[in-house]
């Protein structure tokens, strides 16, 4: 299972990097603050794409965690991914506070709780009537952007990172019971495959539309808390993802650090982000 936990972080480490060269393209393209028909622009933004690319090895190494650990542990790697952006960010010149470090360290300790603490196995595969409602998540997080489009208000950043974490939670549930195909065929009518493109593409136009209204790191963290909590939650609930015997306290402990360092991360950077104005 050491795989497992390689895959995750690479996986980790590609989202937090496809995270910062998304926001750079949104930026160069002039269309930060903009309307979400400005996004036609990226179009002549290598870097946006390149950012898409990263964020699609990400998931493919993610895919391949799922396969061998729980959602809480990898989907908790993920969120903090914001750690990457943030160091990023930081090398690039957004210098980021004392307190930023301490946040960065605290997610750091929760990893490894709940490294320690997952009881690495397959999920439960979920039967095709949830697959399909999978699959349906994506139209009302469509609903949500179009409404942000058409009342633009100081809570379309979060708003929209909220549905850009909703439909990753999907992709990653959908990722962890997909079940194994026995032909090309299966795999092409499987509809957890389609639950995956169809909400991996809305989570990545919604998250373009939620950078033109707020700072990457902030949108980050908002966007993954609700892709670790739901998607957690319902692992743990419905999909048979385990714990290991006795290590319940240090599990649920490195859960809150890990989340909390990853919102503390984005708190002392966006702060970070604003003094360099």
């Amino acid at each position: 299972m050491a795989l497992g936990y390689i895959f995750a972080v690479l996986a980790a480490l590609a989202s937090g990097s496809g995270s910062i060269l998304q926001s750079l393209g949104v930026r160069r393209a002039g269309v930060f603050g903009g309307t979400s028909l400005g996004l036609v622009a990226l179009r002549r933004q290598p870097i946006y794409f390149l950012g898409l690319g990263t964020d699609l090895v990400g998931f493919l190494f993610a895919a391949a965690a799922l396969r061998r650990l729980p959602l809480f542990l990898v989907q908790s790697l993920l969120a903090f991914s914001i750690g990457v952006t943030a160091t990023i960010a930081a090398f690039m010149g957004t210098r980021l506070a004392g307190s930023g470090w301490v946040a960065l360290g605290i997610g750091a300790t929760g990893l490894v709780l709940l490294g320690v603490s997952a009881d690495p196995s397959s999920a439960r595969v979920l039967p095709p009537g949830w697959q399909w409602l999978l699959l349906g998540v994506a139209v009302p997080v469509v609903v949500i952007a179009f409404y942000v489009k058409r009342h633009d208000r100081v809570w379309a950043a979060p708003v929209l990172a909220f549905g850009a974490g909703l439909s990753l939670s999907v992709v990653g549930i959908a990722a962890r019971t997909l079940p194994v195909p026995h032909s090309v065929w299966d795999l092409v009518l499987a509809p957890s495959v389609w639950a995956i493109m169809l909400n991996g593409l809305t989570a990545a136009v919604v998250f373009a539309m939620a950078l033109q209204k707020g700072g990457p790191t902030a949108v980050t963290a908002v966007m993954f808390t609700t892709n670790t909590t739901l998607s957690s939650l319902i692992g743990l609930i419905y999909l048979d993802d385990r714990v290991r015997d006795g290590f319940t306290a240090p599990a649920v402990a490195g859960f809150v650090l890990a989340i909390g360092g990853a919102v503390g991360v984005a708190h002392y950077a966006a702060a970070a982000a604003r003094r360099q104005v």
